[in-house]
Parts: C-alpha cells; sequence; structure tokens
C-alpha cells in the first residue's frame, strides 16, 4: 500500500507515524510545502518572545529523524498543486527547482491546515506586515525585532494567535497596541469573563482597542501607518496581523471534494471525504461540535492529532470514528491563565439550548496553605436534563486541572449535579477539600432544588432602589468601605440575625458579598426565617471587575468611535 499524505505538521505527522506503526511494509510519502514538519504552531510565539531560546526546539522531528524512526519519507519545499482522483495521483512541484512531477498513491491524506486571513486593504503588503502562522513566519519576526529593535507594534486581531503574539512582543520592552474589531478578545470565552483577559493586558501595558476597524496601512520611511475608523491613524514600527485563519481547501475543491463551512472538506466519521480513498484531518475539515451537535470548524492541535490517528487506523483497515470536539483550550496571559471547554452563552442562545449559570470564586488550594489563588469559575448548564454544557475559568494557578475535570466531565456527558459526586484528590497545597468542581456542583444542586436564588452583574442596574426592596450587603464594614454597590446597606453575615428585625418580610431581598458565598449563606438564613432572598452570582468580585474594565473600554475610545 502507497500512501501519500499532503501536509507534514499536526494531523499529517501523526498520521504517517501511526500508519508506520500499524503496516511496516507501507509506502509512505508527506509533501510539505515549507521547510518545517511536525511542528508546535502553539509554540512559535514564545520563541519570538524568548521563552523559547533555541529555534530547535520548535520543531519535534526533521525529515532526517522522521525516516529514521519511521522510514516514512518527509519531502520539504515540494507542494502539491493537483489531485487526480480518477487516477489517483498528485501532480507535486519542487519549490527550489521547479520541477513538476506526478506521484501515484493507493491512499491519500490531505492535512493543508489552514492560512492566515489577509485582508485586502490598502498596504497590506508592506513588509512591516508579518502574520504568524508557520515557522517561516517566526523566524521573519524574529529576525526583523533582532534587526530593526522597534519600539513599537500594532497586533491586529485578539485570539490566541494575537494574544500571544502581543504578549510576547510585550516582553521583549515593546509598546503593543491589540487592534480588535469585536467588542472582547477571545471569542470561546463570554464577555463577561474575557474582562479578566482584558485587564490583565492592560495591567502588563498592553494598549487596548476593542470595538476597532482597521482600514489600510500607509507605510513610511520610520514605520507604518494603521488608519483607523472614525480615528486618527495609529503609527507603529512593525503589524503582526492575527485575525483568524481560513481552511486551505483549493485543492480539495479543485478535486471536487465535498465542501462545507468557509470552504472547509467535509468528512465522515472515519475522516473519509467525499472521494473514495481520499481522508482529510485538521484545520481544513468540518466536524462536528460535541455538545450542540452541529457543524464547526476548530483550529486546534489536540482535535487534529486525534484525527490524525484516526484517519491512520482507517487507512490500514481499522474503524476508528472522531466523534467530535468540544474546543477545550487554555491560554497563557503574563499571569492569568484562561481555558474554556464546551460552548459559551453566545454559542447556547445561538442553538437554542434553555441553559442557566453559577459563577464561584474559589481559591486554588486551601486558603490556609501558604500561595492560594482565587480564580473565576462559570459553568453552564441546560436546564431541562441538567447536562453540562461548558465552563470558562480565568486565574492563576489550578485553573488547568479544573477546566480538563470540567472538559472530562463533559464528555463522558455527566449532570450537572453529578460534580458532586466526583472523587478529586485532596492536599492542602493542591486543593480543598471540597474542590472548586464539587463546589460548582453544589451551587447548582442547590439552584435547582428551590433553596437558593440569584441574580446576574448585568440585573444589577435594574434593581428596585425605590424601598421596595431590601437591598443588603453581608461584607465585612472595612470591605464595605472600601467600594460597594449603590443603595445596598451593611450588614455582616456574622451580625445579620441581630439585625432581622430591622428587615420587611414583605419585600425581597437581594444580597451582595465579595464572591458570593456569603451572600448564599446570607440567603440561606434569610429564607429560612420567611424572607424572599437572592444573591449576586459571583458577588462583589465578580461586578466590578466586569463593570469597571467595560468602563475602562468606553474611556479608551477616540471622540466618535463606536461604543460598547
Amino acid at each position: 500500500m502507497k500512501v501519500v499524505i499532503i501536509g507534514g505538521v499536526a494531523g499529517g505527522a501523526t498520521a504517517a507515524a501511526r500508519i508506520r506503526r500499524l503496516d511496516e511494509q507501507a509506502e509512505i510519502i508527506v509533501f510539505e510545502r515549507s521547510g518545517f514538519i511536525s511542528y508546535a504552531n502553539c509554540g512559535l510565539p514564545y520563541y519570538i518572545g524568548g521563552t523559547i531560546e533555541d529555534e530547535k526546539d520548535l520543531t519535534l522531528q526533521t525529515p532526517d529523524s522522521f525516516w529514521k524512526r519511521f522510514r516514512v519519507k518527509m519531502v520539504v519545499h515540494h507542494e502539491v498543486i493537483s489531485i487526480h482522483p480518477e487516477s489517483k495521483s498528485v501532480t507535486v512541484k519542487n519549490l527550489e527547482t521547479g520541477t513538476v512531477f506526478t506521484e501515484r498513491y493507493d491512499k491519500l491524506l490531505l492535512s493543508p491546515g489552514a492560512k492566515p486571513i489577509k485582508p485586502n486593504l490598502d498596504g497590506v503588503d508592506s513588509d512591516k506586515i508579518f502574520t504568524l502562522r508557520t515557522v517561516e513566519d517566526t523566524l521573519k519576526i524574529k529576525n526583523y525585532t533582532n534587526a530593526h529593535q522597534p519600539e513599537s507594534a500594532v497586533v491586529v486581531g485578539g485570539g490566541f494567535i494575537g494574544i500571544e503574539a502581543a504578549e510576547n512582543l510585550r516582553n521583549l520592552g515593546i509598546n503593543v497596541t491589540l487592534v480588535e474589531a469585536a467588542e472582547q478578545l477571545m471569542n470561546p470565552f463570554d464577555g463577561d469573563m474575557a474582562s479578566f483577559i482584558h485587564a490583565e493586558m492592560r495591567k502588563n501595558g498592553i494598549n487596548l482597542m476593542l470595538n476597532t476597524m482597521v482600514e489600510g496601512f500607509s507605510e513610511t520611511d520610520h514605520g507604518i501607518d494603521v488608519k483607523i475608523k472614525n480615528a486618527s491613524a495609529i503609527h507603529t514600527d512593525m503589524v503582526v496581523m492575527a485575525i483568524g485563519v481560513l481552511p486551505e481547501t483549493t485543492l480539495a475543491k479543485e478535486a471536487g471534494l465535498e465542501l462545507g463551512i468557509k470552504g472547509s472538506i467535509v468528512v465522515n466519521h472515519r475522516m473519509e471525504t467525499s472521494v473514495p480513498d481520499i481522508y482529510a484531518v485538521g484545520d481544513a475539515v468540518q466536524i462536528r461540535n460535541f455538545v450542540t451537535d452541529t457543524d464547526t470548524l476548530l483550529s486546534l492541535a489536540g482535535p487534529a492529532n486525534k484525527q490524525g490517528r484516526i484517519a491512520a487506523d482507517n487507512i490500514c483497515g481499522g474503524n476508528s470514528h472522531f466523534h467530535g470536539s468540544q474546543g477545550s483550550s487554555v491560554l497563557k496571559l503574563f499571569g492569568l491563565t484562561a481555558a474554556s471547554t464546551g460552548i459559551n452563552e453566545k454559542a447556547a442562545q445561538a442553538a437554542g439550548i434553555a441553559y442557566d449559570k453559577v459563577v464561584l470564586f474559589p481559591a486554588s488550594h486551601a486558603a490556609y496553605y501558604p500561595g492560594a489563588q482565587s480564580m473565576a469559575m462559570k459553568v453552564l448548564y441546560e436546564k431541562e436534563s441538567l447536562r453540562l454544557l461548558g465552563a470558562q475559568i480565568v486565574g492563576g494557578e489550578g485553573v488547568d486541572k479544573r477546566i480538563d475535570v470540567l472538559a472530562t466531565a463533559i464528555r463522558a456527558k455527566m449532570t450537572a449535579l453529578e460534580l458532586t459526586e466526583l472523587d478529586l484528590s485532596y492536599a492542602p497545597p493542591y486543593s480543598s477539600a471540597k474542590d472548586p468542581v464539587n463546589m460548582a456542583g453544589f451551587m447548582i444542586e442547590d439552584l435547582e432544588s428551590g433553596k437558593v436564588r440569584q441574580f446576574h452583574w448585568n440585573e444589577v442596574e435594574d434593581l428596585p432602589c425605590d424601598g421596595s426592596a431590601t437591598l443588603l450587603d453581608v461584607r465585612t464594614a472595612w470591605e464595605y468601605q472600601r467600594g460597594h454597590l449603590d443603595g445596598f446597606r451593611n450588614i455582616p453575615l456574622d451580625d445579620l440575625r441581630e439585625h432581622l428585625d430591622e428587615l420587611d418580610r414583605g419585600k425581597s431581598v437581594y444580597v451582595n458579598c465579595q464572591t458570593g458565598l456569603r451572600s448564599y449563606l446570607a440567603c440561606r438564613l434569610l429564607t429560612q426565617y420567611g424572607f424572599t432572598c437572592a444573591h449576586l452570582s459571583g458577588g462583589y468580585s465578580f461586578y466590578q471587575v466586569v463593570t469597571q474594565e467595560r468602563q475602562t473600554a468606553r474611556s479608551a475610545y477616540p471622540c466618535g468611535m463606536e461604543k460598547l
């Protein structure tokens, strides 16, 4: 059996190695148009910033090492320019010599990846404007920063690559402005949780411009001007374009393969395309969202590698299936870790799912053990079935651990209530006896059993301030004096029982504390004394971060720019 693979990064390299492990006699040829194979896209920004010091560490294998280990022919600087399903062959061009030749196959695997979106804007072809997708892209940026020592940079786009590029350029001492057309960074997160990401970037000196459109570029003698809609241009020394990617599927289209969302390749659970003996994996393929069971695109290394393994199994006569992805991801941003899995509120609403959510601020480990760090955690679940839909966590240490537990729970199709039963490891340096994941389950259990009611940060402004309801802050007097919600009376939780007679049982009570724990306890107390009570989800901490960040964003815009 002769297998030809187009693309030698994530999915392609994984498939090639897997095929060899399953079939020692197979002839395997991989064509890669770049000069590098099996490299880690996710690590590229960290080479620019100096965290990864050696260029060689960016690649897991070389063509020589791959041949020695797997007897797979990795051919770099060769581009497949056409596919001929009728003759089961591909036309290949040697990019170094210009030679064109034909290669036959028994099985063909497409792993072409995705290409950076390059908008049709004036001046976008300037040599001071970069993309960040390949090792070659990384080396261009690195060489430019080394040679020109830029003082400023503009990053356009607020996804993974844009944020990581901004962080690493900032770590070089460069003044960075990040421009994003949407109202928030990081689409997998809801706007309220993204506020923590915004705040961390501003804290570390990045000028963040949200809801801002780039209209073009104009190169000057001493840099480049980034033209902004309804505002003055930004003068800078360099630009990194990171506004997203599109599936690289020109070959598939020309070969007559069925295409889906944004021109992506349609595959079945076996990673088979619409044409016999042709498989496809990675960023170029359309997959199923595991939570919503709808078609989607996902540019993540984890699913691409899994798909490569599955395609390899089936090429070798197996029957492996890919059942979709929930998009689990994690991001490092200076001292912050931000992670998500499953769907967010926007996606739930788009899918027509009736959902609810809890927000909590647990500590990374036992509070009495030194070094505990708080994290903001948001968990979504379907109201009727109580199945878990998604989670978002932002904080310091321990974020990755909890998101992986929740990702596993979603994959196992657990209900939110089953989180209470998870038997998770505990020692004071690592967790609490009631882990944050357990706590999320306890909160949902109380909500669904009617033991507690909640209201959210965006409902605070609509609370009745005319005396028809009781607004209560149960933090300490010292916390209250540092900042509080307008109209809220301060009665510390520990003193609440002594002040019950001062409260009108005929009025609804809305309770606030710092993180939501004490307000929950207050509501349980008040409910048992005949009060109707609801507490602020996430507490004053969550409200403050979200509202302050949004106010900061509004004030950051020049006159005439669209506001949030």
